[in-house]
């Protein structure tokens, strides 16, 4: 089975339009029926809390958590919460190691999305009036609120040696989100985060590898060729070794499009390919009860029909996904 180390396409199932919220545990339960469709068995829900507002805010983040603690046993897909914080969000420092122990996080990813360059020079980001409206705030208060953020920049780093020091005391894995440099994953290595998310630049992959951090790159990319965002390209990194997991990102289709396309192009046999999007995640994760299929294990498993679409997905040995061809012979016994 797929295990998926990192996604944000949930968020079209709990607010598919801005204002119109469903009920929260409708559109996990939603959200898991096209991740099960996708063949993936264990997901990982990346969840924001950032500055952004919106769908992004803590109070947001709050609903999704205990939606997914609320829905965990009437579901088949195995769905794991991951929060996505953003360092300058300084205030929130010193409750959240009590928060994410109350939601059940067990993996925290920091990011970083100021945009400090513009800030510094006392310019407006682009889209900042769309962005502050999508958060239903005003723009110019909006702005000085991203000014403010920018202004502590000095305080984050000591403030984070702490927060990370708590989280890692509690068991929580905790990782970085697109490293550029060398320097960067290692500064996040002495964090204690061992996990490179999506890094942008060969150089902190290769510095992540070479000291043994787990490297997680996005489905997406390799699918479509290349970063969206003009980063390194994720096949270039999977033919350098440079790569133990690839993740959803906001596209569920992707990870087995992506192992599937490693395995037709050459680049890996299918083994290696499909591990990229099985064991190795699992490892990542630190789950050795699934990944493979073994005696004592797990009962994960995607069945493929002879176009490569899933046919059928059974998670934990319980059939979370059947159709066509498959489904009917289930039915006629």
């Amino acid at each position: 089975g797929i295990v998926d180390l990192h996604g944000d396409g949930f968020e079209r199932h709990v607010a598919p339009r801005r204002g119109a919220m469903k009920q929260m545990a409708e559109g996990l339960r939603a959200s898991e029926a096209e991740l099960a469709a996708n063949g993936i068995t264990t997901a990982v829900l990346a969840q924001f809390i950032s500055w952004e507002g919106g769908l992004r805010s803590p109070e947001f983040a709050e609903q999704v958590f205990n939606a997914m603690i609320e829905i965990r046993g009437d579901v088949v897909t195995d769905l794991r919460p991951q929060l996505r914080f953003e360092t300058h969000m300084l205030d929130l420092y010193g409750t959240l190691p009590e928060r994410v122990a109350a939601w059940d996080v067990g993996y925290v990813v920091f990011n970083d999305h100021l945009p400090h360059d513009r800030l510094a020079e006392g310019r407006k980001p682009p889209r900042l009036t769309g962005q502050a409206l999508k958060a239903g705030r005003n723009p110019e208060a909006h702005f000085q609120m991203l000014l403010d953020l920018h202004a502590r920049s000095s305080e984050v780093d000591g403030a984070l040696a702490g927060l990370c020091a708590q989280l890692c005391h509690a068991g929580v894995r905790i990782g970085s989100h697109d490293d550029n440099t060398s320097d960067a994953r290692a500064i996040w290595r002495a964090r204690g985060a061992a996990i490179s998310e999506f890094p942008e630049t060969h150089e902190a992959a290769e510095a992540a590898r070479a000291n043994g951090d787990s490297i997680v790159l996005g489905a997406p990319n390799l699918v479509r060729g290349g970063s969206h965002k003009g980063n390194v390209s994720a096949l270039d990194l999977v033919m350098m070794g440079l790569c133990d997991g690839l993740a959803s990102d906001y596209h569920y289709p992707s990870p087995r499009r992506a192992a599937l396309m490693l395995a037709q192009s050459g680049v890996l046999d299918l083994a290696g390919a499909w591990a990229l999007v099985s064991s190795g995640p699992a490892g990542v994760l630190g789950l050795s009860d699934r990944g493979r299929l073994a005696p004592g294990l797990r009962a994960d498993i995607v069945i493929l029909d002879s176009s490569d679409r899933v046919a059928a997905t059974v998670s934990g040995g319980r059939v979370s996904f059947m159709s066509g061809d498959v489904a009917e012979r289930f039915v006629a016994g």
